[in-house]
């Protein structure tokens, strides 16, 4: 902030214009859907719930990848989901990597009903992946 000589009023370049109290609200929470990408993203698998989970800036937002046993050594990768803030930004990729890698850790068999397991797949076709899925 600057102060005028004439007026003594202050003064504000582009940068400096103060915020109203509900523009700093919202600054705020928009600031709270930023994924801090200083922070390494840690895949959760959580067996019991079968479902693969990251947890987003420590908040209750959550991206998950979710599958079931359709047979003793056989899962449906199902679906994936990654809230509406943090789309674009590969999120879902380390859902899918950890879903893979534990089919073949696993020596499981895998259905992909998922599209984005489908895409990750495609995008990644490792032999190891590939001689886990069912078509």
């Amino acid at each position: 902030m600057h102060f005028s000589s004439r007026s003594n009023q202050p003064w504000y370049t582009d940068t400096q214009l103060p915020l109203s109290a509900d523009a700093h609200v919202m600054a705020q929470a928009t600031q709270m859907n930023v994924l801090d990408i200083t922070t390494p993203l840690r895949v959760e698998h959580d067996k019991k719930r079968r479902q693969f989970s990251i947890r987003l800036n420590g908040s209750h937002d959550r991206a998950v990848l979710l599958y079931e046993y359709v047979g003793k050594k056989t899962v449906d990768l199902q679906h994936t989901e990654v809230p509406e803030a943090y789309r674009g930004r590969e999120i879902a990729k380390h859902l899918a990597k950890a879903a893979m890698d534990f089919v073949v850790e696993e020596d499981l068999k895998a259905h992909l009903t998922c599209w984005y397991i489908q895409k990750f797949v495609k995008e990644n076709p490792h032999p190891h992946y590939l001689e886990h899925i069912l078509h």
